[in-house]
């Protein structure tokens, strides 16, 4: 016990909170692995209360009353919580070691919580000891909730951690007892931060922006983002008692705006989540590699929602390469059953980071540039009509997928710049002759279906004209674009 109450000691003399909060860390320092096994066995249960108040009133300590006997009562939390810790470390919890830390380290947070309250709580500078409470809360919380589901088989949400992120789930909200209860304690912490009204050189509204990513992440974790909304509802209601964002360490900006900008993401504002993104990756910090990653995964099909551009390859990180690179190559090119087979295959990623539905949408830019494919390779820029029936051969064969799962680009003769009767009815043929071999395509859309799809690419601008039922045709813009610039 030595060795922690010297250094706690030494913390409150020089004000340092980041040492402070790394010394209620329940993982030892890296330079001395065996401190906590130390001081777990400097004691016993018995004589822990007598041993630790003799080390936190130190002669020289300086603390006040009411600060020293809510240290005194942390740090008693915070040995059991340690005993539990090592006992699960040793074999002796087999079956409910999870459960029985998370509850050691509850009574942990909720005393550091009670310490904060009052006009003699603990300074804002002792702030980092807030963070690694909650931090931890939240880690023995989904530990707890595996546990738990381990026992009972009721697929409550796991630990992702391929390079992208932890904050997917594939589990209800019902099913995480303990990560419920972890929201609601930080959820009180939250309360503690933006209610304060002491002068703002001491105030505990500066952990404000980190304790909201906390929730942030756990409501994420539990699948129930809109009550993510509440707490920006909060923030922004005490935005006027609230220093300005740029004073506020960047780290946590950072991961506030990438918060910020998916919630937007899945409400489908676009441009406020494109704000908030492109915000949050200007901000972070070079080597940042995952954080990068993270934003990316939806800055990608933000920006094809909102400028329509596609990002350069040398642009994306490895993992974000990976994960956007077929997708966008098909959107490129025009390739609908590239598209389908890309969006297929990386359906089970797509869906836990709540991106499919927002991607699936892109399925028309991919149409327009098939389209406009068909309209240069036809040769003749100055014809302002099409018929239906040759771009709807074209979505055909685009569309058409071979019996091996494989995908084929479309054919040269369907760009005939004047196509004939045999050029459209050959897919029907095609298909005819096929079904009897027993393949299968990813679509079968007759004339009327793709005229539904244009007149949609129409109406949100992504080609200029009209269709003319009558004749079947669709007369093109002759005096601006007719496919605008997309940048796809």
């Amino acid at each position: 016990m030595d060795t922690i109450f010297h250094i706690f000691h030494h913390a409150q003399y020089t004000r340092d909170g980041s040492v402070l909060g790394n010394l209620l860390s329940p993982i030892p320092p890296t330079g001395d692995p065996s401190l906590l096994q130390r001081f777990y066995k400097d004691s016993n249960v018995f004589d822990i209360q007598s041993d630790i108040t003799q080390y936190i009133k130190f002669p020289q300590s300086t603390l006040p009353k009411e600060q020293r006997n809510a240290w005194i009562d942390i740090y008693v939390a915070y040995w059991k919580a340690i005993g539990e810790i090592l006992r699960a470390e040793s074999g002796n919890h087999r079956n409910d070691w999870a459960i029985k830390v998370y509850e050691a380290w509850k009574e942990v947070m909720n005393l550091v919580i009670r310490g904060y309250g009052g006009s003699s709580g603990f300074q804002s500078w002792t702030l980092p000891v807030l963070y690694t409470a909650g931090k931890y809360l939240r880690v023995f919380a989904i530990k707890a909730d595996e546990e738990q589901a381990a026992k009972v088989g009721n697929g409550a949400v796991k630990m992702e951690n391929d390079g992208i992120g932890d904050d997917v789930t594939s589990g209800g909200f019902e099913k995480n007892e303990r990560l419920e209860d972890a929201a609601r304690v930080i959820n009180r912490v939250f309360t503690l931060c933006i209610s304060d009204r002491a002068p703002m050189e001491e105030s505990r509204k500066w952990g404000l922006y980190h304790t909201t990513n906390l929730l942030f992440k756990t409501y994420f974790k539990l699948n129930s983002i809109s009550l993510s909304k509440n707490c920006l509802r909060a923030i922004q209601a005490s935005a006027t008692d609230m220093p300005p964002m740029s004073q506020f360490p960047k780290a946590h900006i950072v991961t506030f705006k990438y918060y910020v900008g998916v919630i937007h993401f899945l409400d489908e504002e676009y441009h406020k989540a494109e704000e908030n993104l492109t915000a949050a990756y200007r901000m972070c910090h070079k080597d940042a590699q995952t954080n990068k990653d993270l934003i990316l995964t939806y800055l990608v099909p933000t920006s094809l929602h909102t400028t329509r551009h596609l990002p350069p390859m040398g642009f994306l990180t490895t993992p974000v390469y990976h994960l956007f690179s077929g997708l966008c190559a098909a959107v490129h090119h025009g390739a609908l059953s590239c598209f389908t087979h890309e969006l297929a295959l990386q359906e089970n990623k797509f869906v836990k980071r709540r991106i499919y539905l927002s991607l699936e949408r892109c399925r028309e830019l991919c149409l327009r540039n098939l389209l406009k494919n068909c309209w240069i390779l036809a040769g003749d820029k100055e014809k302002p009509r099409v018929k239906v029936k040759e771009w709807a051969a074209a979505v055909r064969w685009s569309s058409k997928e071979t019996g091996e799962g494989g995908y084929k680009y479309l054919p040269r003769r369907v760009f005939d710049q004047k196509p004939n009767r045999r050029d459209t009815t050959e897919f029907e043929d095609d298909v005819r002759k096929r079904k009897e071999a027993g393949e299968r395509f990813e679509s079968e859309m007759d004339d009327d279906e793709v005229e539904c799809l244009i007149s949609g690419l129409i109406y949100k601008g992504l080609l200029k004209g009209y269709i003319s039922r009558e004749h079947g045709i669709i007369v093109l813009n002759r005096k601006g674009e007719i496919f605008p610039g997309l940048g796809v």
